[in-house]
């Protein structure tokens, strides 16, 4: 993809998403962890039902440290894989605590050896909270980078490798709110909307499958 058609795309995404915000709801950095790792195969709007109630109980990690695990798992029982996310939520609580003050660290490396926090989520969390230049990749992201050519890659950290290396920092993170909202309302997994995408044009999916 060269620079024209980037550009393009760049400009297609702002005129119809403009400046979209996070899709999850948080008030401080230890409320988005507690997002990001709930929202592990759960619709953003499934787990901020969850937290909207959770955040009234609990505003610190110390709190939140002391909840007896099958307690924490009733009130997260509606998201999937409740009793997974709820022992390592419980665990990452019990560590902010006693390590870092109750604070959620700014640093990749710290942020990755917490439980239920991968690369992904932890680039969220400093995209999101932090404000650095990071392009986490999920699902939605993945899909729609490689479909429309964005990306050339089987996995998701090549494919972070290949956005980073073709976008802007200062772009990284609205590009990544772009691309999750178009796999969401156009680029979907199965019979994506090619009709009414307005990315047709550069697309290496509608290309190779508009006949």
């Amino acid at each position: 993809m060269n620079k024209i058609q980037l550009n393009n795309i760049i400009d297609l995404f702002e005129k119809n998403y403009g400046d979209l915000k996070p899709f999850l709801n948080y008030n401080n950095a230890f409320q988005l962890l507690i997002a990001v790792i709930l929202s592990a195969q759960c619709t953003d709007k499934r787990v901020n039902i969850i937290t909207e109630e959770l955040f009234q109980l609990y505003k610190k990690p110390s709190e939140l440290a002391e909840v007896p695990l099958e307690i924490f798992e009733n009130q997260i029982k509606t998201c999937g894989m409740y009793h997974t996310k709820a022992k390592n939520i419980i665990e990452t609580s019990k560590i902010l605590k006693n390590k870092f003050s109750n604070d959620v660290p700014s640093d990749f490396d710290a942020l990755v050896n917490l439980p239920g926090i991968g690369r992904k989520s932890a680039n969220v969390i400093l995209g999101t909270y932090y404000g650095q230049n990071r392009f986490p990749v999920d699902t939605h992201v993945f899909r729609v980078s490689n479909r429309v050519g964005l990306a050339h890659s089987t996995n998701v950290e090549n494919t972070e490798t290949d956005l980073t290396n073709l976008i802007k920092p200062e772009l990284w993170m609205k590009m990544h709110r772009w691309l999750i909202n178009h796999g969401r309302t156009y680029c979907i997994a199965r019979n994506p909307k090619c009709s009414s995408c307005f990315l047709t044009q550069y697309c290496n999916y509608y290309k190779n499958n508009k006949n």
